[in-house]
């Protein structure tokens, strides 16, 4: 017996854990070398981890939902008379996304190997995984597709007896949602009091009973794990101060329908957001100590002569804050373009670590919930992040008369340690000139 040990990965920057959502493989089974054998979430994706040799499983050495750290041991393997080649040694271990069980999709991949990291690009073909950097390896392919549903939701419909595969997706590309589980229950519930039949496919006997009207304790893992931390890490360590302003955004709400009309714009899906995007990185050039970072082990300030701008996106796992690289640089349609490609990844777990770290300011949109204003809490280490609220009709005073405008109220939520009260409002009253008269915007 040849049993070889391997541990948990490196998963990318900042990383420390990971949870195991689900086994590909069980102990006994016979695995081939790059076969996946594990699927596991972390505070920024969900991970598919391939197998480093071939071999027969001894052990897993980790329960589904139970959380490992890096470096911890994952799973045993006898190589011996198995086609183990030791690719963990000479080449790293390809972690990807969570890949969509569509084929021929091109999946980000890091490589991870003693002393290096690189990224590479690989394509699934089939049961064929290509890289860029050497020839085409061969792992099985599923017997069957698994429904499309997020870790959250897989556990929310076990919980409640719900069989996923009996369900059909009405998210994304056919995701299963909370609220589809939540259908299924509530089908299964009202075909029982109406004395038909109802929908067991989907539903095994024990969704059939009444819900619990007791309480429920849900793990604090992975995202939501990592979102806490951050939350509390930023209140008790910054202290913050937030200020308000109303906006007239008549001239945006009408610079944003000009810009639809463009030919270059054609399918884009332009928000306000992407013009307060712009109009945010012009004001950062006038008010720069907006876009810093306060260094506690130097003592410094750090003004960042970039702005790679963060947007606070909800996902079916919770907050993340991917960032539009160097903002200041784009337009308006290429912010727009920048925010859905952004969000679309963060939604679907498969924003790679880059997109997630290095951000310098952030905005975050509550207006999108119908909200009209909020405290934000600022995204540590950056200075500061805007608040956007809804943008709708409400009566204004223009020029002595009353008028209705399209009116939205801002709010920022700054780092004191940096900046004063006085400086804050400055820029805001700034951000708020251009928002008010969008034409400025030229100027920058």
């Amino acid at each position: 017996m040849a049993e070889r040990e391997f541990k948990l990965p490196d998963l990318g920057e900042g990383l420390t854990d990971g949870e195991v959502v689900r086994w590909l493989v069980a102990e006994g089974d016979t695995i081939e070398l790059n076969q996946p054998i594990v699927e596991v979430e972390t505070a920024k994706a969900v991970v598919e981890i391939p197998a480093p040799y071939g071999g027969t499983v001894v052990k897993l050495h980790a329960a589904e939902g139970e959380s490992l750290d890096v470096g911890a041991p994952l799973i045993s393997v006898d190589t011996a008379g198995g086609a183990s080649a030791p690719a963990a040694a000479q080449a790293g271990v390809a972690v990807a996304a969570e890949p969509d069980p569509e084929p021929a999709q091109e999946l980000q991949a890091t490589l991870v190997g003693p002393g290096e990291r690189q990224q590479v690009r690989r394509r699934r073909i089939g049961g064929h995984t290509r890289s860029a950097n050497g020839p085409a390896t061969t792992t099985p392919g599923p017997a069957a597709q698994r429904p499309r549903a997020t870790p959250p939701v897989r556990r929310y419909a076990k919980d409640r007896g719900v069989d996923l595969a009996a369900l059909v997706g009405t998210g994304r590309d056919g995701r299963i949602t909370r609220e589809d589980v939540d259908g299924a229950l509530d089908g299964a519930q009202d075909g029982a009091r109406d004395g038909a039949r109802p929908a067991a496919a989907a539903v095994t006997p024990a969704a059939r009973q009444p819900r619990d009207r007791g309480e429920e304790r849900i793990p604090v893992r992975g995202t939501r794990r990592q979102i806490a931390a951050a939350m509390t890490a930023s209140a008790f360590s910054i202290p913050h101060v937030t200020e308000f302003l109303t906006v007239d955004a008549t001239r945006l709400m009408e610079l944003r329908e000009r810009l639809r009309a463009l030919p270059t714009a054609g399918g884009l899906k332009l928000t306000p957001l992407a013009v307060v995007a712009r109009a945010l990185c012009a004001a950062v050039r006038s008010y720069p100590l907006m876009n810093s970072s306060w260094d506690e082990a130097a003592g410094d300030i750090v003004v960042k002569c970039r702005v790679n701008l963060g947007i606070a996106t909800d996902t079916p796992t919770g907050l993340l804050v991917p960032n539009i690289k160097d903002a200041d640089t784009l337009g308006i349609l290429d912010l727009s373009r920048e925010l859905t490609r952004l969000t679309a990844l963060a939604r679907e777990r498969k924003a790679a670590p880059a997109d997630l770290t290095g951000g310098t300011i952030t905005i975050t949109n509550v207006g999108g919930f119908g909200v009209e204003t909020g405290t934000p809490i600022i995204n540590k280490p950056e200075c500061a992040i805007l608040a956007t609220g809804l943008i709708a009709p409400r009566p204004w005073v223009v020029d002595g008369q009353l008028a209705v405008r399209q009116l939205m109220t801002t709010s920022v939520s700054f780092d004191h340690r940096i900046v004063d009260g006085a400086y804050a409002a400055q820029f805001l009253a700034h951000l708020r000139d251009l928002l008010e008269d969008p034409a400025l915007l030229s100027a920058f």
